[in-house]
């Protein structure tokens, strides 16, 4: 059976997904078309559920729970870290709910976790996330909401962090800082959607395992090509959360949900939301 499956061009995914979208290991059948766009991009497209699978930020899962499942594998949460919210001159917390800020599109989990930690803040503007720091650099935005390899080299750029919410996120809720999540269309059947999930987690099982099969695959898409930055972000984004969400993984995400609500970000979610 073919599925289309779409996934952003960070190192944290193309790592994750470079076993299965070039048959490294058993994929039960299953082959994969796959189509790649950074992460607001494919989170448009999930709003018409134009691919089988897709990586979503899970401000984005909110609109289309009903389209699609949250998969227990291939997913990204933080340990303490999250978007980072700089600046060129100091910018103190106090001040962020009157400051324009460059954020990395509405739909992102960054613009919700931004929205649940200053709902007041709402004077913002969408870039690509590879913009920010040159639209904070140039006082386009008095600052920018930077996600991916971008936290690796803003402070070479000579920009200030003014918060990590991934650290502001811990300090208040004692979670993981869920950021992105895979998703199966609700309608494909049962079998195939459980037979998806079990390839998606071989798929990251043989990344942890050859972490050096993938660097070709990797740097072929990589926005920031340095040995040592890509290492980084596989690094902080990779990890046991993304093999399997396991019961605080998928209780972040649900804390997430319900602080969103609280602040009137979204709706409640009626479905259950994980596939298992």
């Amino acid at each position: 059976m073919k599925l289309t499956i779409g996934f952003s061009t960070c190192p944290n995914d193309t790592f994750i997904f470079d076993a299965l979208v070039n048959k490294k290991i058993d994929t039960e059948g299953l082959d994969f078309v796959m189509f790649l766009a950074d992460v607001e991009s494919l989170n448009k497209r999930a709003f018409q559920a134009e691919l089988d699978i897709t990586k979503l930020s899970f401000h984005a899962y909110a609109y289309v729970s009903e389209q699609y499942q949250i998969l227990t594998a291939g997913g990204a949460l933080g340990e303490n870290n999250g978007p980072l919210l700089i600046s060129k001159t100091k910018i103190f917390p106090d001040e962020i709910a009157h400051a324009k800020i460059g954020i990395p599109g509405k739909y992102t989990t960054a613009n919700l976790l931004l929205g649940v930690a200053f709902p007041d803040a709402l004077n913002k503007k969408e870039y690509i996330f590879s913009d920010i720091e040159d639209a904070v650099l140039s006082k386009e935005v008095d600052c920018g909401l930077i996600i991916h390899e971008t936290r690796f080299t803003y402070q070479k750029k000579g920009l200030k962090k003014v918060l990590d919410i991934g650290e502001w996120w811990h300090e208040k809720t004692d979670t993981p800082v869920p950021l992105g999540c895979i998703c199966v269309k609700r309608d494909l059947p049962s079998y195939i959607k459980q037979k998806v999930e079990r390839v998606v987690k071989r798929s990251v099982e043989f990344a942890f395992n050859n972490p050096k099969e993938s660097a070709v695959f990797v740097k072929k898409y990589a926005q920031e090509l340095r040995d040592d930055v890509i290492a980084k972000h596989i690094e902080l984004y990779v990890n046991n959360y993304s093999y399997d969400l396991g019961a605080k993984g998928k209780q972040a995400i649900e804390t997430l949900f319900s602080e969103a609500e609280k602040n009137k970000i979204i709706t409640k979610i009626q479905q259950d939301i994980f596939l298992s």
